[in-house]
């Protein structure tokens, strides 16, 4: 069992990215088609989810929370790329290039993260599971509100910095939830 936060990111992460390199060979890049407001929105759905299940404690959908974290990590992943290509590559792209766009992305969040967890000194350790989802959620409304003003802000963050804050705290999330590390 490994302590390492960046050992423990690689466990989640290669964990979505396996999930979404079968997704790719089985759907295509269907996701190009979307806009990054239906990204948000999506992401929302799958945050809200998790919150209704916390707070009700019980999940009639059969689906886990687990797999709606990894479906944040993998939404985030998508926007970050559909934030950094054009609108007139193509729609379908080639899953090689598609992953090396994904591990490009998920490298960048991961380096935010040990960035950030340097500073806050490894606080994520000892929050719930129920805050990273509280925060997803924060984030999402943050990211909507920019949204709405057509990205544009005064002093805050772009929506590319909110959509890797909740990428990594998916991941925490994800290694919370597979008892990655025992906590002390």
């Amino acid at each position: 069992m490994h302590t390492d936060t960046s050992i423990l990111f690689d466990q989640a992460i290669a964990q979505c990215r396996d999930i979404f390199e079968k997704k790719t060979y089985d759907y295509g890049t269907a996701w190009r088609i979307l806009r990054p407001i239906s990204i948000t929105d999506q992401i929302f759905i799958k945050a809200q989810r998790i919150r209704s299940i916390e707070d009700k404690g019980t999940n009639k959908v059969g689906e886990s929370v687990e797999n709606e974290f990894v479906g944040i990590v993998n939404y985030c992943a998508i926007a970050l790329i559909q934030l950094g290509l054009k609108e007139s590559d193509t729609l379908e792209m080639d899953p090689a290039v598609v992953l090396q766009h994904y591990d490009k992305q998920a490298q960048a969040c991961k380096t935010l993260m040990l960035t950030k967890n340097h500073d806050y000194g490894e606080a994520w350790r000892d929050m719930r599971v129920s805050t990273y989802t509280d925060l997803i959620l924060m984030k999402i409304l943050r990211t909507k509100q920019i949204e709405d003003k057509g990205g544009e802000t005064l002093i805050s963050e772009g929506i590319d910095a909110n959509f890797s804050d909740m990428l990594n705290y998916a991941i925490f999330a994800l290694i919370r939830i597979n008892n990655f590390y025992q906590t002390s």
